[in-house]
């Protein structure tokens, strides 16, 4: 259910951005998804990977600071208000999304997005009460394998 996501704070600069990337590539790991979010003088790099720990190395090897978060990916039914529905179960146990990105990918008719939450217990505890669950990691890395 919770899946490793890697983030990297990078400069806000002309090809900054490939230095991961590039990382990654030639250490034959492939970016699952990724969101980049800007700010006034740095962007934040958020990844997930298959490979989470050998690409935390590969990068830090490279002399890069990255942090592990685990968050969530759900499933949202992706049609209007959806998103809403999901979100409701969040404001409803007072679990704060600290930020969230779409997924490329779909699993049958639902969307997929990732998930970060100020208490991740509480929204895997909500979810759970709303009989809804997680996608594992082995599900969303085998459904890419099949795409």
């Amino acid at each position: 259910m919770r899946i490793p996501q890697l983030s990297l704070t990078i400069d806000n600069n002309p090809g900054q951005l490939i230095v991961p990337c590039d990382l990654l590539a030639k250490a034959g790991i492939s970016i699952v998804t990724l969101s980049l979010a800007d700010h006034e003088n740095f962007g934040t790099l958020r990844l997930i990977v298959r490979e989470w720990q050998r690409a935390k190395e590969v990068i830090e090897q490279a002399g890069l600071s990255v942090a592990v978060t685990e968050v969530l990916a759900i499933e949202v039914r992706d049609q209007p208000g959806g998103l809403v529905e999901l979100l409701r179960i969040f404001d409803e146990a007072g679990i704060n999304v600290e930020y969230m990105y779409a997924f490329s990918a779909r699993l049958g008719v639902s969307a997929v997005m990732v998930f970060c939450f100020n208490d991740l217990d509480a929204a895997i505890f909500a979810l759970a009460r709303a009989e809804i669950n997680p996608v594992s990691p082995v599900t969303l890395y085998d459904h890419l394998d099949e795409a």
